[in-house]
């Protein structure tokens, strides 16, 4: 029985040049990989996605769920004169949410991105002391 294959000569000369940069062309697609480090009152957070804008990053924090989603989107431009000989699109999204142990004060959290890391510093929110009840 024959198989049908799609043969890409540039995905074969070039493969790691374009290894996670295609997602809708059965490649790897976009992924965010993270590394989260915890000190008395900070979680740091450094998520790594790159070839994304950073306008296209959101962060949402809910309590101790923080959730990081991010899409990338492609296009090619025809410039007067060119002949195109290939044009490819693609355009994707991922998504990741974890818990952490205690509560983030959002109001105080950071988020940097710079070369394809995102860094988010997270601190804890501040325990209520334990009340005690006077028995009457």
């Amino acid at each position: 029985m024959n198989r049908l294959s799609i043969y890409d000569p540039f995905f074969e000369v070039f493969p790691e040049l374009v290894k996670g940069r295609f997602p809708i062309m059965g490649h790897e697609s976009l992924g965010i990989r993270v590394d989260v480090k915890e000190t008395d009152g900070v979680y740091q957070v450094s998520a790594e996605i790159p070839g994304v804008k950073k306008e296209d990053i959101h962060v949402e924090i809910d309590g101790n769920v923080v959730s990081i989603s991010a899409e990338v989107e492609s296009k090619s431009e025809e410039k007067e004169g060119e002949k195109v000989l290939r044009s490819e699109r693609y355009h994707g999204a991922a998504s990741r949410s974890f818990t952490l142990a205690t509560e983030v004060d959002e109001s105080k959290a950071t988020a940097k991105y710079h070369d394809g890391v995102l860094d988010l510093t997270l601190p804890k929110k501040a325990s209520a002391a334990a009340k005690r009840l006077a028995i009457s």
